[in-house]
């Protein structure tokens, strides 16, 4: 079953593709120091971090937005078959990703919009499926909606991405291009009405061309982040980057930003990776954020 949860018309669905124990907090979170981790690791336990190993938790999900006669793609994750040598928990799996989504009531052909927060190998995958001997798009009617500032940082003549180019090889070649010449990618730049109530901002820093998803359907508000937040604790923590940002001033920036915007809103946050509690309201507290609830699929 994959419960839905409500934002005034718009059902959202998770549809979970895999869960992993990943790194230490430390390798994570660069700057995290150890007394403010011991401050906020009990309630981390046992969804977000693994006491027993150490290690933080992570959830590869892609979300399904219905809407209006659309139905809408948040990140397709990781992908079966692809070959990622700098990400071994990504390399060559096999999962049933696609069986999970028509579980979800959804067969490749349903999907009208496929939202790239940005391209990194976890929100890319599912772009395109092994057929034969090549890589073909997994969604063949769709629009796919790539940010003009990733595309043009990711794509193979741009300098190297020294970062997090280890991670991301073979990404663009197998997971983006076949969209491009299959004539269903649209690079979007400054921002992009979906329809109504939804609507893709610029949201750089974690990449050039990162993005967030606007929600704003009835009275809710809702705000679907990619990899703002990689862990809860950066919502109480906000200054803390991940060791996957490109830009972390102004990763941290931006951070601030959407997250000012869905505290005053009182709007959903939606992070691309966090499982137990999906979705976060959130509250201001001083310079920080307090998660005030969590919502789960009713």
């Amino acid at each position: 079953m994959n419960p839905a949860i409500l934002l005034g018309w718009v059902e959202a669905i998770r549809v979970l593709e895999l869960q992993l124990s990943t790194r230490p907090p430390e390798q994570m979170f660069p700057e995290l120091e150890p007394t403010v981790w011991q401050t906020h690791a009990p309630w981390l336990a046992p969804h977000h971090w693994d006491p027993a190993s150490g290690l933080l938790r992570s959830s590869m999900q892609t979300w399904i937005l219905r809407t209006g006669g659309r139905t809408v793609l948040v990140d397709t994750g990781v992908g079966n078959h692809k070959s990622r040598p700098g990400s071994p928990a990504f390399d060559h799996l096999d999962t049933g990703f696609l069986e999970a989504l028509r579980a979800a009531g959804v067969t490749p052909e349903d999907v009208t919009d496929v939202v790239n927060t940005h391209l990194h190998a976890d929100h890319v995958g599912w772009n395109t499926r092994l057929e034969g001997d090549g890589w073909v798009p997994t969604f063949p009617n769709a629009t796919y909606l790539v940010a003009a500032a990733d595309y043009a940082f990711w794509h193979p003549d741009a300098p190297p991405r020294q970062r997090t180019a280890a991670a991301n090889e073979n990404v663009f070649a197998d997971s983006v291009l076949p969209i491009e010449r299959a004539g269903l990618l649209r690079r979007w730049d400054g921002g992009h009405r979906i329809d109504g109530g939804l609507s893709l901002e610029l949201a750089p820093g974690h990449t050039p061309g990162s993005a967030v998803l606007m929600v704003e359907s009835g009275s809710d508000r809702a705000v679907f982040v990619g990899d703002l937040l990689h862990n809860p604790v950066q919502f109480v923590e906000p200054g803390l980057n991940s060791c996957f940002c490109e830009d972390p001033a102004e990763a941290r920036a931006t951070r601030r930003r959407v997250l000012e915007w869905a505290a005053d809103n009182r709007a959903l946050v939606f992070p691309a990776h966090v499982g137990g509690g999906l979705a976060a309201e959130i509250s201001r507290s001083g310079s920080k954020f307090a998660i005030t609830n969590w919502k789960f699929p009713a």
